[in-house]
């Protein structure tokens, strides 16, 4: 029997699912709650990742989940003609956070990276094309961030942080001079990302951005601003 070839990917996409969502409080995934008639968080979060594909591009999509996420799993054979889908367990010798599901996927990556999170959307002015325009970034800067201004310390410590300058009306003039995750003083921060780029040489240091102790390489990214990234944490949203 014939053997059909895969493309090779021109970006990948790092889609974490393995989370337990405690705080959500619900009895299903929180990417699986629903916003709209047949429109889950989890499609929202995926936009932008389906306009690259209709862009012309070849996408992968490496989705880590763990046993208890096998509706989700089941749920995402709908872009299976649009994406490339991988799956990976998340082995917890790689570490059980965000962190070590990204370290799980790195190896099934090929091209520029993306991570997108399943409970985060990103919508407004701005936001058509965001990604696309950060991943191209990638390709003179090195990381890119799809991000929002935010002045709420609250919402700050429980995101991704990040201390933007530059100008407002310019996308390529905006840059990230600090950033941390859920920073314990949120002092000085004055925006948070919902997407994170990064060229295919630096992908490696990619778990590093969600990781509390380290060093951001977020520092220097170029930030293409959005007027909201939401964070489905809660059934509120």
């Amino acid at each position: 029997m014939p053997v059909s070839s895969v493309a090779i990917p021109d970006v990948s996409i790092i889609l974490p699912c393995a989370g337990f969502g405690t705080r959500f409080g619900a009895p299903y995934a929180k990417e699986l709650h629903c916003l709209a008639p047949g429109v889950t968080v989890l499609d929202r979060s995926l936009e932008a990742v389906v306009d690259l594909a209709r862009s012309g591009l070849a996408v992968r999509v490496v989705v880590v989940f763990g046993t208890h996420k096998l509706d989700t799993v089941k749920y995402l054979a709908r872009y299976a003609g649009t994406v490339q889908l991988v799956f990976v367990y998340q082995d917890e010798t790689a570490g059980p956070g965000l962190d070590g599901a990204i370290r799980c996927a790195l190896p099934m990556t090929r091209g520029p990276v993306a991570l997108v999170l399943p409970d985060i959307v990103v919508s407004g002015a701005g936001s058509a094309g965001s990604l696309r325009a950060a991943l191209a970034s990638t390709e003179v800067a090195g990381w890119a961030v799809v991000a929002a201004e935010e002045s709420d310390p609250g919402t700050l410590r429980q995101m991704g942080a990040l201390t933007v300058v530059g100008s407002s009306d310019s996308a390529d003039d905006v840059v990230v001079k600090a950033a941390a995750e859920k920073p314990a003083d949120p002092a000085g921060f004055n925006a948070l990302w919902g997407v994170v780029a990064v060229a295919e040489e630096e992908a490696h240091r990619l778990p590093d951005v969600v990781v509390r102790e380290a060093d951001s390489p977020l520092a220097g990214a170029v930030a293409l601003m959005v007027e909201r990234i939401v964070n489905y944490n809660t059934t509120e949203g």
